[in-house]
């Protein structure tokens, strides 16, 4: 079993980038293809908590569909956005690494360096 989960978009650079570094570490990680498997409200709050963040920290912006939905209005509370991420999990912005040295999301990919 891995110590390292990768909540991955095999279609996005920085997700693939991301996911050969840890490989390249010698770490096989688990792979969550969240856009097939999306989590559940439990976890995603989870995930926000761990990065420190808020959920906008974690809201894919250059979505369209983000503006389109109105997200990009500042005034929205967390639940708002935790429900469209829910709702539409291409909102969530990837790659998201979990270790036991953290939850960061690695935009860029080398953000994953240091969970390693």
């Amino acid at each position: 079993m891995s110590n390292i989960t990768i909540y991955h978009n095999p279609a996005c650079g920085t997700s693939r980038n991301t996911l050969a570094a840890i490989r390249a570490s010698g770490i096989e990680p688990e792979v969550v293809e969240y856009l097939k498997n999306p989590p559940n409200r439990e976890c995603l709050v989870a995930l926000i908590a761990a990065t420190g963040g808020s959920a906008r920290n974690l809201l894919r912006e250059k979505e369209k569909l983000c503006s389109e939905l109105g997200l990009d209005n500042p005034e929205l509370p967390e639940e708002a956005l935790i429900d469209a991420m829910l709702q539409h999990p291409i909102l969530i912005n990837r790659p998201i690494v979990v270790t036991g040295k953290g939850v960061k999301l690695c935009r860029p990919f080398e953000l994953v360096l240091p969970l390693l």
